[in-house]
């Protein structure tokens, strides 16, 4: 059984262990840590080798398929699975002796080494102790970080993919699944405003909810993403006053995009800014977790880039509010950070005269970048402002092709061709750009590294009937 879920937003606190059997009893622990399926074993395996592998070449010249190994529960007779044609059994067998040679013997002992999840370790000692065998903790070396196995919580599973696909994160790191999705959702729906559409995507959502057989059918469990962000897209829809186009279909509960770009941009750059201080947040922690306050304090992604930003947005706030003491406040709080700054580049460079011009240029592309990444933010409102664009070409094209039957056909058709182009490729873009956004901006912060992801050993136990 894998290792069960629970739902902290931490990842499983892991424990170095070794599992340790009589060297006469070896196979049989070995056998019960792969049926637990709940330790990853450090190390290569050895190389494939024995009386097991001979038996399954050789059924295997007989034409049969390559098999997916099971396992005896007790040391099997290898001829009489030879004779039964017994495949499965043969590659479990197989996998074990790979396991059972690279193990380290002491005396009439053997051991080998992993992680596992904490709270499976009383399991893992019941499915031992039968066994004359255990499981002991080992210290954790400092060098060794452990795998990362997120905890889950069931409303976040559904986006689990939008973290997972930038990669595996470290040990140490909060998990982010939440605030990606989110992000995800009001960015897509910002670019892609419209209430008609954003039923669309948020129906065809639903139908990969009810897709059971076919190619889609394992992309099924993604579906509260699109459908969410077609619920976001329909909203901003109602904000724009768009429904496959400025139809009218619609009431307008804001603004126009193209006749009013600027509030639009202003909003954008609002999002933008309010989505990197969650992230500075999340990288300041994180930061803190891998490595300690001094790392965090001094690192761009932590105390220092944080002030950069926030000190940044203050000053620019009070300038063009023209409140003097806020202005102030937000230089120097920029000032610390920028000081921050400096003194972790510093502490990396070392001295000398080439170290210096490295801290300065360093600091300087630091800084440029954080600007450079509020600034990116305005695409939320020129990719809205393209849609809007797209929508009211085809409307316009529409109304002026309409009149009399003819021109009444004609209307529909531009209509509905237009509208499916402009739905595609709107689709395609938002969604892309909302991804770039989520990966370069935020998870850059968020995230300095990867780790690499839980995988235990793990090979099923054979029907009783068939072993």
């Amino acid at each position: 059984m894998p290792p069960s879920e629970h739902t902290l937003t931490l990842p499983a606190r892991m424990a170095r262990v070794a599992v340790v059997a009589p060297a006469a009893r070896l196979r049989d622990a070995l056998a019960a840590v792969a049926a637990a399926g709940t330790v990853e074993l450090a190390g290569p395996p050895a190389a494939a080798s024995g009386e097991a592998l001979e038996a399954l070449r050789r059924l295997q010249r007989q034409g049969r398929d390559e098999a997916r190994p099971l396992l005896a529960r007790s040391r099997p007779d290898i001829a009489e699975l030879e004779r039964r044609g017994a495949a499965e059994l043969l590659a479990g067998e197989v996998e074990l002796e790979r396991r059972a040679a690279a193990a380290v013997g002491h005396g009439s002992f053997a051991a080998v080494v992993g992680w596992t999840p904490e709270r499976e370790l009383p399991r893992l000692l019941d499915r031992l102790a039968p066994l004359g065998a255990a499981v002991v903790e080992l210290p954790r070396p400092p060098w060794a970080e452990p795998p990362t196995l997120i905890a889950r919580r069931a409303i976040a599973a559904p986006f689990r993919a939008l973290v997972e696909t930038y990669g595996p994160a470290r040990y140490a790191d909060l998990d982010p699944t939440l605030f990606a999705a989110g992000s995800f959702v009001v960015m897509f729906g910002m670019m892609f405003g419209d209430v008609g559409h954003g039923v669309l995507v948020a129906a065809l959502a639903l139908a990969l909810r009810a897709r059971r057989r076919g190619r889609l059918a394992s992309l099924r469990h993604l579906w509260p993403l699109p459908f969410a962000a077609g619920l976001a897209a329909a909203a901003a829809g109602l904000a724009y006053g768009e429904c496959f186009g400025p139809t009218g279909l619609v009431p307008r509960l804001w603004l126009d995009p193209i006749e009013h770009p600027e509030p639009l941009l202003a909003a954008a750059l609002a999002v933008g800014a309010t989505l990197l201080a969650q992230s500075y947040a999340f990288g300041t922690v994180n930061r803190w977790r891998e490595a300690g306050a001094a790392a965090a304090a001094v690192a761009p992604s932590g105390v220092a880039g944080t002030c950069v930003f926030l000190g940044g947005g203050i000053a620019a706030a009070g300038w063009y509010l023209g409140a003097v003491p806020v202005e102030l406040a937000g230089a120097a709080t920029a000032a610390l950070g920028l000081a921050l700054l400096s003194l972790g580049y510093a502490l990396e460079a070392g001295r000398g005269a080439t170290a210096v011009l490295q801290v300065a240029v360093e600091t300087i592309d630091a800084v440029v970048r954080i600007g450079a990444s509020a600034i990116s933010f305005t695409r939320l409102a020129a990719f809205g402002m393209v849609h809007a664009a797209l929508g009211a070409l085809v409307w316009d094209g529409a109304t002026a092709a309409s009149g009399g039957a003819a021109g009444t056909t004609l209307a529909a058709g531009v209509f509905l061709t237009g509208n499916a182009l402009a739905f595609s490729l709107e689709l395609l873009v938002a969604g892309i750009q909302a991804l770039r956004l989520e990966y370069y901006e935020l998870f850059s912060r968020i995230f300095a590294g990867e780790g690499h992801a839980f995988s235990p050993w793990h090979i099923p136990l054979a029907p009783e009937e068939d072993q």
